[in-house]
């Protein structure tokens, strides 16, 4: 807590806080318009927010969305261009609420230890995390690849046959 016992929020989107490139063009990809990474918020930045006088740290675009980027040799689904906003997506797009943005980790096999990584370093220099998790943000693609076991995916029993069904 601050001084004054209030909390003050620093909202951080990883994707861009670490980004070095600059090219910045219309629906480039990663190697040409580059990404942040979980590793870029480190001890150096961290401190200099805590100095800022900030308390928390609301990490944005955590969780895994729906992207254009092909992660498909870890396993990962790739997803429908024609319903995935720009080719980095939308961070409310989630396609798997039991996993991380692939594309904020320096290596994607150890993404969630890059992200827990990332927590504790926040954690030592005095800050809180905090995540958004809106539960009906959800991508058309959703399917989780590393949910718990018995747990069923969201919207895995829909009906697909109609468009809309109050029972599933």
């Amino acid at each position: 807590m601050s001084a004054n016992n209030k909390l003050i929020i620093y909202q951080l989107l990883p994707r861009l806080f670490g980004n070095t490139k600059t090219l910045n063009k219309y629906y480039g990809s990663i190697e040409e318009n580059g990404v942040g990474k979980f590793n870029d918020i480190n001890d150096k930045a961290l401190s200099e927010i805590k100095a800022m006088g900030f308390t928390h740290i609301f990490y944005t675009g955590i969780i895994e969305h729906a992207t254009m980027t092909d992660h498909s040799a870890f396993g990962i689904k790739t997803d429908d261009p024609d319903v995935v906003k720009g080719r980095a997506g939308s961070p409310y797009a989630v396609k798997d609420y039991y996993d991380v943005d692939p594309d904020l980790a320096v290596d994607i096999k150890n993404r969630m230890a890059e992200f827990g990584a990332m927590v504790e370093r926040t954690h030592k220099n005095g800050l809180q995390v905090i995540i958004d998790f809106v539960p009906n943000h959800v991508a058309r693609t959703y399917a989780s690849d590393v949910k718990p076991t018995g747990i069923r995916d969201i919207g895995q029993d829909d009906n697909s046959s109609k468009a809309f069904d109050v029972k599933k």
